[in-house]
């Protein structure tokens, strides 16, 4: 365990945002956490590596950073394994490591920044994959008494970026492990955007191209927050009724879409930014990404206010000239 009063978070979040918490504690173990649990500075504020995160002042309270490590086959049955990883294990070194091992079901998820815990919290997607698919259990502790609790992939409420963490149960339990169930047996998942071309290009579905392919898709888009803050896409894509999207698609014939469910449609919000005309735009040292309307950077020295600054005037102009209400993927702290 590590405790550290009044911490920069400015290594915590990946826009770079330099504010302070008045305590830090950084915990490996269930134990260990459960063990200070009562001595800590209220508020808490359970964080990955922030990578979805975007802090707008001083945190007042204590920060939880959990470092629980460890990636354990728990049971292995015809084409499924079942495996148990710590919540402070690196996202992207876990989808590495089924790789290596032959386990299917996260490949497309390579590159996306942040922790499995969090990843649980956030049902984390990319190229026609959620967490949610491959995800048993959430193994958590409950804060306000130190309760251990296990909550099944039903009782985790999960939704298009959402779950029960992030909503009912908001700021209420620290995740401790995530229980995947993975296949044993090739299960490519290649319909999404240019994926299928990428990694035919690299010899065919292979669980080592397809991480290849997914990762030379994101770096051509995405960039890297060590050199420009940011925290990927910034905006959720908009889910409208099947009626309102074909009255925007008899305006606007080259609109980007998804299916969804219930008769619904999933429009791209990266689409609708750029066809706005936002794409490179900046207000301040705050700005959209020139290679990926999605995204919002920080080009130095932007302050948490500064981003907000530019998100709702990029919301007000995407509702003005679609109809739509865009709604923010990444928390405001």
């Amino acid at each position: 365990m590590k405790i550290t009063e009044y911490c920069s978070l400015a290594r915590y979040n990946t826009f770079g945002i330099d504010v302070t918490a008045d305590c830090m504690v950084e915990w490996a173990s269930a134990d260990e956490l459960i063990a200070l649990l009562p001595e800590l500075k209220r508020p808490l504020l359970m964080i990955g590596s922030g990578s979805n995160l975007l802090f707008t002042g001083n945190f007042h309270g204590t920060v939880l950073h959990s470092t629980v490590d460890g990636i354990d086959v728990i049971a292995e049955q015809g084409s499924q394994i079942t495996v148990r990883v710590g919540s402070g294990v690196k996202w992207d070194d876990f989808v590495a490591y089924a790789v290596l091992n032959g386990w299917w079901g996260i490949e497309n998820l390579t590159g996306i920044p942040g922790e499995v815990g969090a990843a649980a919290v956030q049902n984390i997607g990319a190229y026609g994959v959620e967490v949610k698919d491959v995800i048993d259990t959430v193994q958590t502790i409950r804060l306000s008494d130190c309760t251990r609790c296990d909550f099944s992939n039903a009782e985790c409420g999960y939704g298009y970026r959402q779950s029960i963490f992030k909503n009912e149960l908001k700021g209420q339990y620290a995740v401790t492990h995530v229980i995947f169930r993975l296949s044993l047996t090739p299960q490519p998942k290649l319909e999404y955007g240019a994926l299928e071309h990428e990694v035919a290009r690299l010899g065919g579905p292979a669980l080592a191209n397809i991480r290849s392919a997914v990762r030379t898709i994101r770096e051509s888009k995405l960039p890297d927050p060590a050199v420009l803050g940011n925290a990927g896409s910034f905006f959720m894509n908009p889910v409208i009724p099947a009626a309102q999207f074909e009255r925007l698609k008899s305006e606007f014939p080259d609109v980007v879409s998804f299916p969804a469910d219930n008769g619904m449609v999933k429009v791209s919000a990266g689409w609708l930014i750029d066809r706005a005309g936002w794409k490179g735009r900046s207000i301040g040292p705050a700005a959209v990404y020139e290679r990926q309307a999605l995204v919002l950077v920080n080009r130095g020295g932007a302050t948490g206010s500064d981003i907000i600054r530019l998100a709702d005037a990029i919301i007000k102009d995407i509702e003005e000239k679609f109809g739509i209400t865009l709604k923010t993927e990444v928390n405001y702290i």
